[in-house]
């Protein structure tokens, strides 16, 4: 009885943990603002998703039939929530990771969280550093466009500057009805108002919409 608590208390013990480790990179993506990570949803399966895998692992490990049975049950499940961005995808892959290593060595899985939430750091420090150098190391995807300032512009004419800008979003062109649509996203409202300056004076111009978070 004394070993069967004993392992009971670790397995409670490691389950928390994983739980934390879980939360501690949706904290981390929340402090560098990636808002689609701050939903219930989300929080609920960065802390769920580690442990359940770590559960499975545990129950399906040295029997070979269970085994078999668990892939046929899962290969039933169908993920159909749409997955916004490559990066999504893979920290739900980090999540499975961490649940897989923590059954195999609790220090796996602490070093993979810790190199997670270091690269994530990380990047977002080297972009903050380059933004003071007006340099914009990573683009907007058009998801992300939701959650920053836009600017969309509508004109009768191409205009070649806003081709080549790095804030370019969308594009759309008629050319037999000479209707131009430019769809253009940054996370500063100075860049925004950079732009507005830009095109003001340009008469084919027609219309300006701006939104600014």
């Amino acid at each position: 009885m004394i070993e069967l608590s004993e392992i009971n208390k670790t397995l409670i013990y490691t389950t928390f943990l994983i739980m934390g480790a879980g939360l501690s990179i949706r904290v981390m993506l929340s402090l560098v603002k990636q808002r689609w990570v701050s939903t219930y949803h989300h929080t609920m399966s960065y802390m769920l998703l580690p442990v359940i895998t770590f559960i499975i692992t545990k129950v399906i490990t040295g029997n070979i039939a269970l085994s078999l049975g668990m892939i046929g049950a899962l290969s039933i499940v169908r993920f159909r929530n749409p997955v916004k961005n490559p990066f999504e995808l893979v920290i739900f892959f980090a999540l499975i990771t961490i649940g897989i290593s923590m059954s195999v060595n609790i220090k796996f899985g602490i070093l993979l969280v810790m190199i997670i939430n270091f690269t994530i750091f990380a990047s977002y420090i080297f972009e903050m550093i380059a933004r003071k150098f007006d340099l914009h190391i990573f683009s907007l995807s058009f998801d992300e466009g939701n959650s920053v300032n836009v600017i969309e512009i509508q004109s009768n004419q191409e205009i070649s500057s806003l081709h080549d800008s790095k804030f370019l979003l969308q594009y759309v062109s008629d050319k037999k009805s000479k209707e131009f649509h430019y769809r253009l996203a940054s996370k500063s409202k100075v860049d925004i108002d950079n732009i507005r300056k830009l095109i003001d004076k340009n008469e084919s111009v027609e219309n300006i919409e701006i939104r600014l978070n």
